[in-house]
């Protein structure tokens, strides 16, 4: 086999394993209004369990990226998966709070593993070129574990009950780790990292501290990014997607589960256009961070301010923002990937892969605060989730200020660096010499 397929083997093995994780992380939010009833519990309550699985996930980030660039991905893929089905097998058999919290746990220190350690593979094993696509690719494919949480998952779970449903996850789980140990390189030529990555934009060096990928300025702009733009999609499919749309807009649970699937379907189609527009333009990244997030503020405020339930259409036009915003969020790998040694990119992924949670461990927290405020012990209404959702503004607003400061310091780093980034009016010049030039050559240049 050669090392283009080979490439392609271990980062599909890779993926699935993600894949797996992310099932793992959204079987909570199909099975929210199920937990409530098994565990007799308030809404409050219910944020509890995001919060620690989060809050574990986001945690775990810095010691899990120490321990890739020592381990590597091979053995904390497959590591992982194992105490992510421990984990599933914890919340199959939980019958109180307590315990379903150790599961939710150890779901998330299972979950922690994962997306940072296919992230590395990528530089060693593909091209620059081809690495912004990938990691794009990564969160798409990643992503069809939402597939099997909101259809066989919740199918399972509201014919065969909550037992078995969480029951089989973990069976998948052991099945990741098996391929994730059997198959996974680190490297094509052995060890922890590789040199593909070597030949283009990402730099090398040995001796790796803490500090220096905390003093990077890419590092922070990539946290920020990540902030903003995954915290709206964790916050909805990971807790509070499904019961909004089922108290909000009057969906029955099949139907709230289903349109989950939009987020992840167009995802499809954006992860990719926005990994080939960051490989394009690599100076103006930035941009794209800003659409993502100014997109899903628009959207938010409308549903908001708009009578309940939404519009069908505006529900979709929801959805489809935060589908955008969610491939946005790896922008912040892009920055760490072009700035930051390979022999602590593991560090920085890790890093910046706790922002989106934090966020998120922030927002629905509040969230779930502000629903039992806004209900005092009533039926949760249309009008109590607007008044809850609308508490992600501050997340959002926190990032987006974050991410234009650290946007300044990085513009300076690169500077230092001879990396200067062109006013528009002079890349429009250029475009309008290089067009009249094309024009005097005469003909089409075939």
């Amino acid at each position: 086999m050669n090392r283009h397929k080979t490439a392609l083997v271990v980062w599909g093995v890779a993926v699935a394993v993600y894949a797996v994780a992310v099932a793992g992380r959204t079987s909570f939010g199909v099975a929210g209004l199920s937990a409530i009833d098994r565990f007799n519990i308030t809404a409050a309550t219910l944020s509890l369990f995001t919060i620690v699985q989060v809050g574990v996930y986001a945690a775990a980030q810095l010691p899990v990226g120490l321990l890739l660039d020592r381990f590597g991905a091979r053995m904390l893929l497959g590591c992982g998966a194992m105490i992510l089905a421990v984990g599933q097998v914890g919340m199959a058999l939980a019958d109180t709070v307590g315990w379903a919290l150790v599961a939710r746990f150890l779901i998330g220190l299972g979950d922690a593993t994962a997306f940072t350690s296919v992230i590395r593979l990528v530089p060693s094993w593909f091209s620059p070129r081809r690495a912004p696509l990938i990691t794009q690719l990564t969160g798409i494919v990643g992503g069809f574990g939402q597939f099997i949480s909101s259809l066989p998952f919740a199918f399972a779970l509201a014919h065969v009950g909550w037992a078995p449903a969480f029951s089989a996850l973990s069976v998948i789980g052991v099945v990741a780790a098996a391929a994730a140990f059997g198959v996974i390189r680190d490297a094509p030529g052995g060890g922890v990292t590789g040199d593909a990555a070597e030949s283009g934009d990402v730099v090398t060096q040995t001796h790796p501290t803490i500090g220096d990928t905390l003093r990077e300025p890419a590092t922070w702009l990539g946290f920020w990014t990540h902030w903003t733009c995954n915290f709206p999609l964790t916050v909805f499919t990971l807790l509070w997607g499904v019961p909004f749309l089922q108290i909000h807009n009057g969906y029955g649970p099949a139907v709230a589960s289903a349109l989950l699937l939009v987020i992840t379907g167009s995802g499809m189609v954006f992860g990719p256009l926005i990994g080939e527009l960051t490989a394009r333009h690599r100076l103006r990244r930035v941009w794209l961070v800003n659409a993502a997030a100014i997109m899903v503020l628009l959207a938010w405020g409308a549903v908001i301010i708009l009578p309940a339930p939404a519009p069908g259409w505006l529900t979709i036009l929801l959805l489809l923002t935060i589908s955008f915003a969610g491939p946005a969020s790896s922008i912040g790998f892009d920055f760490s990937r072009t700035a930051i040694p390979v022999s602590r990119l593991g560090t920085a992924n890790g890093v910046i892969n706790t922002g989106g949670f934090i966020a998120s461990l922030m927002s629905a927290g509040l969230i779930g605060l502000v629903l039992d405020w806004s209900a005092a012990g009533e039926p949760l209404s249309a009008g109590d989730f607007k008044i809850a959702m609308s508490t992600q503004l501050l997340a959002w607003a926190i990032g987006m200020l974050n991410i234009e400061l650290y946007r300044r310091r990085a513009r300076k780093n690169d500077a230092a660096h001879g990396i200067v980034v062109p006013p528009l009016a002079e890349v429009a010049a250029r475009y309008r010499s290089r067009v009249r030039g094309s024009t005097r050559g005469g003909g089409s240049g075939l």
